[in-house]
């Protein structure tokens, strides 16, 4: 495991995308940065290409070494779905030049991992965001969700470390 690990959590949005960017050290989270893309404006393609614009953007200028991204959950709606498909290839694209390793996990397992319960509000999810890191001030719902998204990856890291340790203990005796 490195020293310090950077993270960049994505949560993906065809109008609003969501960034946070952490460092871990030692399993201790420390903020970065974090913020929303907003592509509001303009027919999809043009949307599409401010996300994959400003994620780059964000990769050079922050160098994660890992990003988490929030996979794509079913919508009643296929459309919305697909749209936002769109938007989390925008961005999982735009990170492709970097040397970084890509994980995804389910809205659900982020909110479990943040908050406990993996049916958390959004509300819920932004002030255990603001709690865990110790920020003050406003912080969006997207940026929320990105950073928990960035959380969720370094205690799932922390997790899987640990039970690779146990393994290797087990396989000793």
């Amino acid at each position: 495991m490195a020293d310090k690990l950077r993270i960049l959590g994505i949560d993906p949005g065809s109008r609003l995308t969501g960034f946070g960017v952490l460092d871990f050290k030692a399993n201790s989270p420390t903020y970065v940065t974090s913020g929303t893309v907003q592509s509001t404006d303009g027919e999809f393609p043009d949307r599409l290409k401010i996300i994959f614009e400003s994620v780059s953007e964000i990769v050079t200028k922050y160098q994660p070494n890992v990003v988490a991204i929030e996979s794509v959950f079913v919508h009643r709606n296929a459309g919305s779905s697909l749209k936002l498909g769109h938007a989390r290839s925008a961005a999982l694209c735009a990170t492709f030049n970097s040397d970084v390793e890509v994980f995804e996990y389910s809205p659900r397992e982020i909110k479990q991992a943040v908050v406990g319960t993996g049916a958390a509000t959004k509300k819920q999810v932004q002030h255990m965001v603001i709690s865990l890191l110790h920020l003050e001030g406003e912080l969006s719902f997207d940026a929320a969700d990105a950073l928990a998204t960035a959380l969720c990856h370094g205690h799932q890291r922390r997790l899987n470390s640990q039970l690779s340790y146990k393994s290797a203990i087990a396989g000793m005796s």
